[in-house]
């Protein structure tokens, strides 16, 4: 790990992509227009970003279509798609310094969390899906003597990402690496609060080999550049991390256009079940104030709810305000600073509402409260916690995406799991018991996609990441995500 004088120099020389990436260069919107990036935490702007419109996918979709169809990538042999995009995660690589400087200048992100977390993880999801182009086979299926029923999987032509600020490179490779994999061209839409690191990364996979068209990454908002690639009638797949509000704003989209696939990964507002008997109090502590002060509570598996047995709160609620004051904000670049500043103003402004909802439902605060917001001076916020909270409140009901969290207590493991299904979203749960049966039995009955027992946000490339109900209905990571992108083909051959 860099000091923080080396993190400080690198920052100060880094070169910082602004432009639009469509078939295989840097370009600006057709529009000329720009939109401000700006330092969440000096408030300062680091580049005027391209800012496309209709007119810029369009003319992205047509030249990822003209590479598609040209079999250039997507009839490319498995294996040599494979080298190219394995080249690419060397390259991500060798580079990684770079790319953890820029998500932290242009989201807030800790540094130590971008080469700890995001940028390990983003390497590995493209080397894992690459390695995995090769390795999957089709199917014969057993019909009778007289036929041959052949199960194929087909790229399906051009795949729209867009993906979410919170995660800016991590999440972009869960989406772009299958879909890339499977031989379809790419869209790629960041959110325009980070849209940096992937422009950088987009050049990297020229470098690396990927045909021009393939892989292209328009800067912009989800008004125009988001709704356009939305409606596109040639846009065959519509992947998307965001808010429940606009997974289903691009579902009807879809309908009113041509039917696209809408793979989506939305909202959460996850729960947290402290059983009275888990042996280390302070362990589960530290593990719930994780759950929701990690990455300054920008996380959609963040555990807002924390539901804890009657018989052991007092003790845990001492060991939990402990934990949570160990989240400091502080300057990102610094490698000691564990919690960053808000992505921007409006975020903070919806943590202050909330908060001032909690208050008025007459929740009563512990730690932290009101954002103390000081013009120039960064998006900081610290840690906050209110108890007797109550699941009708507004607060324990709506995702904040930010440091807050809501505490309750429960008396049997029935009332538990009823009061962490008790919400529109099924993203992720955490159960903290020693008891095995007990850890079976109650994560088959929470209505989540993920479920972490004793710990936290684990996981690797190897396992699908996603949730149910209003959380959505796509699947990041593992070769389930693979199958997203492809179509399913049956070719029946009469001997």
């Amino acid at each position: 790990m860099k000091t923080y004088e080396e993190w400080q120099r690198l920052a100060a020389e880094i070169t910082i992509p602004n432009q639009a990436y469509i078939n295989g260069q840097f370009v600006s919107a057709l529009s000329g227009e720009t939109f401000d990036c700006v330092n969440p935490s000096t408030e300062t702007v680091l580049a005027k970003v391209s800012s496309t419109d209709s007119a810029d996918v369009d003319v992205a979709v047509e030249a990822a279509g003209k590479a598609f169809k040209s079999g250039v990538w997507s009839k490319m042999a498995p294996r040599d798609r494979k080298n190219i995009m394995l080249k690419w995660a060397d390259l991500l690589a060798q580079h990684q310094d770079e790319f953890a400087v820029l998500d932290t200048l242009d989201m807030g992100k800790s540094i130590s969390e971008m080469v700890d977390i995001d940028i390990p993880d983003s390497i590995d999801c493209i080397r894992w899906t690459a390695e995995g182009i090769d390795k999957l086979y089709g199917e014969i299926a057993p019909t009778n003597g007289q036929n041959l029923a052949l199960i194929s999987h087909e790229p399906i032509g051009v795949v729209a990402a867009i993906t979410p600020w919170n995660y800016p490179l991590m999440m972009a490779t869960w989406k772009i690496a299958p879909a890339l994999a499977a031989g379809n061209s790419v869209i790629l839409k960041p959110s325009e609060k980070s849209p940096l690191s992937v422009l950088r990364l987009a050049e990297l996979a020229t470098q690396a080999g990927m045909p021009d068209g393939v892989f292209n990454v328009l800067p912009g908002f989800g008004h125009t550049a988001g709704k356009a690639l939305a409606l596109h009638h040639d846009v065959q797949v519509l992947a998307f991390t965001g808010s429940t509000r606009v997974a289903g704003m691009l579902m009807e989209y879809s309908g009113q256009s041509n039917l696209k696939r809408v793979w989506i990964e939305a909202g959460g507002k996850s729960p947290c079940l402290v059983f009275d008997d888990y042996k280390d109090i302070v362990k589960a502590a530290q593990g719930a104030a994780a759950a929701i002060f990690t990455n300054q509570g920008e996380v959609c598996i963040a555990c807002s709810r924390l539901y804890v047995q009657s018989s052991i709160k007092d003790a845990f609620m001492v060991e939990l305000i402990k934990a949570s004051k160990a989240y400091v904000p502080g300057d990102p670049l610094n490698p000691a600073t564990n919690m960053g500043p808000l992505v921007d103003k409006n975020q903070m402004d919806t943590m202050a509402k909330f908060i001032n909802s909690a208050q008025q439902d007459g929740a009563t605060l512990l730690l932290g409260g009101l954002p103390e917001y000081q013009e120039g001076k960064g998006f900081f916020v610290n840690p906050t916690i209110f108890a007797d909270a109550k699941n009708q409140m507004k607060f324990v009901r709506e995702e904040i995406f930010g440091p807050v969290l809501a505490v309750s207590t429960f008396d049997t493991e029935e009332e538990g799991v009823a009061l962490a299904n008790d919400s529109k979203y099924g993203l992720g749960a955490s159960i903290w018991t020693s008891d095995l049966s007990r850890a079976h039995r109650v994560s088959r009955q929470l209505e989540s996609g993920m479920v972490w027992v004793n710990t936290w946000g684990d996981g690797d490339t190897t396992v699908p990441f996603g949730g149910v109900k209003a959380s959505g209905n796509g699947r990041d990571k593992s070769l389930h995500a693979m199958e997203k992108y492809t179509e399913l083909k049956n070719v029946w051959i009469r001997l």
